[in-house]
């Protein structure tokens, strides 16, 4: 960030608290304080009114304010998807009050912003979301397939398959995103298969925008996309019950059968998965079965008991 752009940041964020401390601006724009010092006494010298109490931070003169703000579309994008997520993790009375609040914020964009907005809106779902686990490491990934989508641009990427694990280079015109089962996750035409696929962001070792565009009109919406796969694939609820020594068996693999929550209930683990493959879980979960418990279904547990007998019989 240049010193411009440094000091409109530093005036804004005074603006939204009553009093600023120098250690918080240092903080967030990663300077020193010397430099967030010397910033203040140049907002001072160009007429802004600054009060300066030792002990207590800064604040601007009240009445003060500043005209409206301009977003930068990336800006913009992320209010977007910050509604979307709000939806689905707060109770209806406060996400009202978001809302409300998030149209006004929205008054005061350009109208080239407002128009992306529009255009974007249906191209990123949330199914579930966990406040703790929305972005991660896929962060990166997120925007890049969002500058994508807002400029119909063709992404270049490296993606990591999981089993077997292997590395494939694709081209790929997104269709949207969606959040479920705490991870994002990419739906696009994939141009090395020549059909849709999905992607787990965080897969992605590498993601570029590229100068190639493509047509949305050949594409389905990504609404059309996700009803038609609810249609054909049955979720599944699956519950383990795990003790604390075996956690550290799942702390990562969970994620890729469909790890949605856990709760503590008494000295163990519930866990609860949502899969569409009974057959694809209970293969994996067998590797575990001697540390974890099948809570439900009931049609997992006995296949996990059929699975064990036809080990046993072919070692046998």
């Amino acid at each position: 960030m240049n010193r411009i752009d440094r000091l409109t940041a530093i005036l804004t964020h005074l603006q939204s608290k009553r009093t600023v401390r120098a250690a918080e601006l240092a903080t967030r724009f990663g300077v020193s304080l010397r430099t967030i010092y010397r910033d203040v006494r140049s907002l001072e010298e160009s007429g802004v009114p600054i009060i300066g109490e030792a002990g207590q931070g800064y604040s601007l003169v009240e009445g003060y304010r500043l005209p409206p703000i301009m977003f930068t579309k990336e800006e913009a994008l992320s209010m977007l998807v910050a509604e979307k997520l709000v939806e689905k993790s707060l109770g209806e009375q406060s996400s009202r009050f978001f809302k409300e609040a998030l149209i006004k914020i929205k008054a005061v964009l350009k109208s080239s912003e407002k128009d992306l907005l529009v255009e974007v809106q249906d191209t990123i779902q949330v199914l579930k979301s966990n406040p703790s686990q929305v972005m991660d490491k896929s962060s990166k990934a997120f925007h890049k397939v969002l500058e994508a989508i807002s400029m119909k641009k063709v992404l270049l990427g490296s993606y990591v398959t999981f089993d077997p694990e292997k590395k494939t280079e694709r081209e790929l015109e997104p269709v949207g995103m969606f959040h479920s089962f705490e991870q994002w996750y990419l739906i696009a035409y994939c141009r090395l298969r020549n059909d849709y696929r999905t992607f787990r962001l965080d897969r992605f070792s590498k993601l570029l925008v590229s100068e190639l565009s493509y047509s949305t009109a050949k594409h389905p919406t990504l609404k059309t996309y996700l009803d038609q796969v609810s249609a054909e694939q049955k979720l599944h609820q699956i519950i383990l019950k795990v003790p604390d020594g075996a956690m550290k068996y799942l702390a990562n693999s969970k994620y890729n059968y469909g790890f949605v929550s856990e709760e503590r209930v008494g000295v163990m683990t519930e866990i609860t998965f949502m899969n569409s493959s009974i057959e694809g879980f209970v293969r994996w979960v067998i590797s575990l079965s001697d540390l974890v418990v099948v809570k439900h279904p009931t049609i997992l547990r006995n296949r996990l008991a059929e699975l064990i007998e036809e080990i046993k019989t072919m070692q046998g």
